[in-house]
């Protein structure tokens, strides 16, 4: 069973400046800067007057002329996420998190660790055989809210999909279950619109007089095929309580260098503190010889507020000229000046080849090329090419008794 825990406005709390804040009226996420102009997450107030994220900016201003505009913080954001996220991990959960505020995880392989003593009981296991939620849930989604250390709502289903429409539904203090297809049917389309993939086709539907899950999952699959394509076909089968299987991460290290400027920076200057943050990056004892796959590249602007730009480098790199070269070029779409540069490693690749030891390529590999090479040497110069010297009398007063030559073996 997959466990959903929904921390919602995340985002928009984290930029805010706290929880607290989004009670002082309407508010959104402005659009970052050189991005397209759609809002993010709203708060409660902005909802009531029908605004909602992936809004158009010019349109969320008409429908709610009061609405305040929040500074996104992706550096703030990250940071806090990344957090909430190790608190899942340290009680054994492998976390699938698609975005800030929305994290997965297989709950039934938490059941032995965190089950407790109900997790064995054969006439609650029976109970769940008949629709009752399993023993162990109880006491995992318990754990589960003591680690987070903040309000969350938890939903479980047998997908991704149904847990997310459980969180969606729940309340802080218990966890919803939604148990398959018959429990999504009386949800709402606008459901769809918390998957970033399907997010555009709820408009669509609801145009179409296609109000709820239930109502979508009852037409042809052909006919959605044809309308909606791919993207259809996928709504399709979440309507019907399919879904793909998790993709936890993995747990990495944190690598990070971070550089305050004394003046603000932009253009030649900005682009010689990336390059002695490439270097003090890569000259880090723990990065171990490794290449670097994909790294962050954020800053603190003058103006407030940050700037965060992931990259994913074309093939693992841990060339300090090339990655200067790659980075350099996302250093233009930096909206103004920087009082603090970052670059963090987000994944490593394999060592670096020319990074190994002289001899660092085993004693097997290293007796399989010798003899290849005599056997060369003897193919080429004839039987003896190759000799050792192997001392018979290292005693003797006579220099020719001393060593003879022998076949090399």
């Amino acid at each position: 069973m997959i466990l959903c825990v929904l921390l919602p406005r995340f985002e928009l709390a984290v930029a805010a400046g706290g929880r607290e804040a989004l009670a002082r009226g309407p508010m959104a996420l402005a659009p970052e800067p050189g991005r397209d102009q759609l809002i993010g997450e709203v708060s409660q107030a902005a909802e009531a007057c029908g605004v909602h994220p992936g809004l158009r900016l010019g349109e969320a201003l008409a429908r709610c002329p009061t609405l305040a505009l929040v500074p996104p913080d992706p550096v703030g954001v990250a940071d806090a996420w990344e957090q909430v996220l190790q608190r899942l991990e340290s009680i054994g959960a492998e976390v699938e998190a698609p975005r800030a505020g929305l994290a997965f995880f297989d709950g039934h392989a938490l059941r032995r660790l965190h089950g407790g003593a109900r997790g064995d009981d054969p006439a609650a296991a029976l109970r769940a055989r008949h629709g009752a939620p399993p023993p162990w849930l109880d006491p995992l989604v318990t754990v589960t809210r003591r680690a987070l250390e903040v309000p969350s709502r938890i939903g479980a289903g047998p997908s991704r999909f149904c847990a997310l429409a459980g969180a969606s539904r729940a309340r802080t203090r218990r966890a919803e279950v939604v148990d398959g297809a018959a429990a999504l049917a009386a949800e709402p389309v606008a459901l769809l619109r918390r998957r970033e993939d399907t997010a555009s086709l709820v408009e669509p539907l609801e145009r179409l007089g296609i109000p709820t899950l239930g109502a979508l999952a009852k037409l042809p699959r052909g006919k959605v095929a044809d309308r909606f394509g791919a993207l259809g076909l996928l709504a399709h089968d979440l309507a019907r309580g399919k879904d793909a299987p998790l993709r936890p991460r993995k747990p990495g290290e944190t690598l990070e260098e971070t550089l305050e400027l004394p003046e603000s920076a932009s253009g030649e200057q900005l682009g010689r503190a990336l390059g002695l943050l490439v270097d003090k990056l890569l000259a880090r004892r723990e990065r171990d010889g490794r290449t670097l796959r994909a790294v962050v590249l954020s800053a603190r602007l003058v103006e407030g507020g940050t700037w965060r730009e992931r990259v994913v480098f074309r093939e693992a790199l841990a060339d300090a000229g090339r990655m200067r070269l790659a980075l350099g070029q996302r250093l233009i779409h930096l909206p103004a000046p920087a009082e603090a540069l970052r670059l963090a490693v987000e994944r490593f690749g394999p060592p670096h080849a020319g990074a190994r030891a002289l001899f660092d390529d085993g004693t097997a590999q290293r007796r399989a090329r010798l003899q290849e090479a005599v056997r060369q040497a003897r193919a080429a110069a004839g039987p003896d090419a190759a000799l050792r010297v192997l001392e018979v009398d290292p005693d003797s007063r006579v220099p020719e008794r001393r060593a003879v030559l022998t076949p090399f073996e």
